[in-house]
């Protein structure tokens, strides 16, 4: 009877939103402490956040709880489903701004497998973007893959957005602090420079988005590279690909988005900038520098344990003369492990002063065995001819041009200067195996000298 009385009574039958009642749990007197620490968490680094098992274990041993682990577990996942995610700001980027950021991929480098550092540049008003691969994130990277970048598109984006942690410089506070070469190459294109917030990528949302995308398209399958600076160059007409799509917002081809961002470039100076950093570094009694704190670079002999100064530029170190002639040029090493790198020249030099650490000595190893073995059973007299023959040809054909014919030399039972030096020429001009070309016909001669086949009018 009541419940007939209660419908005759209701005049809205609209359904209503359910309303789950809570039930009564032995956590309830602990949820404000819980609530603490997870307040607290929300300053301090995603990875030192309370888990489920750790509050847990505070309870017990601080509050002297003695409920079971999955109530704790239940409601510290409902506490942050409930949680209001963050939102993103959607930023408006005018034509000619770029960000820059730097990715890591594998390549393999002359055979050898390297994790190395892609700077990428990338137009949020267009989204084109550009890549060049270095071996590390020094500022001698950033400079040299902007220039390159600048050089190609043929204009400079009056204002870069970078990360908060990459070589050229960070942001502390108001403050910003550059790199010296930054700076300076800062300073001759002009271009005004912008770092990120802490933890704020969403400042160059575009070019992290581009740098995953690049990986998936520029480095898949693993790419196999002879020379970095060729590699680079082919890397930035690799974007005209990427330029046919259309925007991914704006329905417009890349490439026509593009034109916009080029007009609104600064024009290049008129000279370019030479990307090298210059410092005084001390070789060891080696005759070798230490660049990066685990990177040796080989000088020369006379150089040992004294100030040498030394060019450092993305791919290359050069060891310079007080006048800044180089007398010798390394590919530059990157990475955590030690490397030693010599030039050849430097290491006989060495060697001719003492050929009696020959068989202990670093070039004997990068010899190939047939001339490794030849030297080895050579009288001291005769090898420290071998090495004078080497170091005479290493300075006018090159070390692998010398190698190559002395070897030859010395599987025909002999070596001497000028044998070697004729196979060298050989080798580095038009080729060992190229038969000698055929010349001028000679029967006009036989005809006049010798009177074969009738007199010559």
């Amino acid at each position: 009877m009541k419940t007939v009385r209660k419908y005759l009574q209701q005049e809205d039958f609209s359904p209503a939103p359910p309303v789950l009642a809570e039930r009564p749990s032995n956590l309830d007197p602990y949820k404000d402490i819980i609530n603490g620490w997870l307040n607290e968490d929300k300053k301090h680094w995603r990875k030192q956040h309370h888990t489920a098992q750790r509050v847990h274990a505070r309870l017990a041993k601080e509050h002297g709880y003695k409920g079971s682990y999955s109530v704790v577990q239940r409601y510290l996942k409902k506490y942050r489903s409930q949680e209001t995610t963050k939102g993103t700001l959607e930023l408006v980027w005018e034509p000619g701004l770029a960000q820059v950021d730097f990715g890591e991929a594998d390549i393999y480098d002359n055979g050898k497998l390297i994790r190395g550092k892609y700077l990428t540049v990338s137009f949020p008003y267009s989204n084109n973007g550009f890549s060049q691969f270095f071996g590390g994130e020094a500022a001698e990277c950033v400079c040299q893959g902007l220039k390159d970048v600048f050089m190609y598109i043929g204009g400079v984006p009056p204002l870069l957005i970078f990360d908060n942690a990459t070589g050229v410089g960070r942001r502390v506070g108001d403050a910003i602090h550059e790199s010296e070469l930054f700076g300076r190459f800062r300073s001759h294109y002009h271009f005004r420079v912008r770092f990120c917030n802490p933890y704020a990528g969403y400042e160059k949302g575009n070019v992290e988005r581009k740098v995953g995308y690049n990986r998936s398209n520029l480095f898949v399958p693993v790419p196999h590279i002879q020379q970095m600076e060729s590699y680079n160059r082919a890397l930035l007409d690799m974007h005209e690909k990427k330029a046919e799509e259309l925007h991914y917002k704006k329905g417009v081809p890349i490439r026509e988005l593009f034109e916009e961002d080029r007009q609104a470039l600064l024009t290049l100076p008129t000279k370019e900038f030479h990307v090298c950093r210059y410092d005084w570094l001390t070789a060891d009694g080696y005759g070798k520098v230490c660049l990066d704190g685990k990177h040796y670079y080989s000088t020369r002999p006379e150089y040992a344990r004294q100030k040498v100064l030394v060019g450092i530029q993305a791919h290359r170190v050069d060891i310079l003369t007080d006048g800044g002639q180089a007398v010798a040029s390394h590919k530059r090493a990157y990475g955590d492990a030690r490397t030693d790198i010599s030039d050849h020249s430097t290491s006989l030099a060495m060697l001719l002063r003492n050929s009696g650490a020959w068989h202990n000595s670093g070039l004997r190893q990068q010899t190939p065995e047939p001339l490794r073995d030849y030297m080895d059973n050579q009288p001291k007299e005769k090898r420290r001819d071998c090495l004078r023959i080497m170091n005479e040809l290493t300075s006018q054909y090159g070390w692998a041009a010398a190698i190559a014919a002395m070897g030859m030399a010395a599987d025909r039972g002999g070596m001497n200067l000028c044998d070697a030096a004729v196979l060298a020429a050989r080798i580095t001009g038009y080729g060992i195996d190229t038969p000698p070309e055929p010349g001028p016909p000679l029967s006009v001669y036989d005809q006049v000298f010798l009177g074969k086949g009738g007199a010559v009018s």
